[in-house]
């Protein structure tokens, strides 16, 4: 009797594992149409879950709200809100931003008619009013902050080419930039444990 090598066994028994030239195209044919029939099967009693836990799945983490922003207008009442600013202001409270308890800014404008400091005064009191409806609305006062710019930054001309006035440009200026930042989530730090503790 003789005794076949290692390598031979070895030749044998890969060939005995592999199918036949001519049938094996056919094979992986009707491996794939049968594993996709009963994957179809499968799917359609019962959906396909991810491999993820159930915990993880429940704590994926929705989109952020942007922030919010908003130009209260004083041109028609210079030192009262009316309607419009009024609609403008809820429009913003109604934002994500807002119910998510984001800081809010309010920043006061006032057109370049009398002194500087009177224009300041005049776009702190503009502020004022757009905080104080705001704390009326529910808002808490420690959210909001105010800053009295005065006519530092125009966004229309204060008076036309030839040197006229411009009341429209002027009534543009008389305003709050209202602005809601998104809140900040605090994470704390990962606890440490002091080596010394332990017994």
């Amino acid at each position: 009797m003789t005794r076949a090598t290692p390598a031979l066994l070895l030749l044998g028994a890969l060939a005995a594992c592999q199918p036949p030239a001519e049938k094996e195209g056919a094979n992986v044919a009707d491996n794939g149409a049968n594993a996709m029939g009963a994957n179809a099967a499968d799917n359609a009693a019962e959906p396909q879950r991810s491999i993820l836990r159930p915990e993880v799945i429940d704590q994926v983490e929705e989109p952020r709200a942007e922030p919010a922003d908003a130009v209260i207008g004083f041109g028609a009442s210079p030192m009262a809100l009316d309607d419009t600013a009024k609609a403008a202001i809820d429009a913003v409270l109604a934002s994500p931003a807002a119910r998510e308890g984001g800081a809010i800014t309010l920043r006061g404008h006032s057109d370049s008619r009398g002194n500087d400091g009177d224009n300041k005064v005049a776009s702190r009191i503009r502020a004022e009013k757009v905080r104080d409806y705001l704390v009326e609305k529910g808002v808490p006062k420690d959210r909001i902050t105010l800053v009295a710019l005065g006519e530092a930054r125009p966004v229309a001309p204060n008076a036309k080419e030839d040197g006229s006035d411009d009341p429209e440009g002027r009534a543009r200026n008389r305003r709050v930039d209202l602005h809601v930042a998104l809140p900040v989530i605090m994470v704390p730090p990962p606890v440490q444990s002091n080596p010394a503790e332990k017994p």
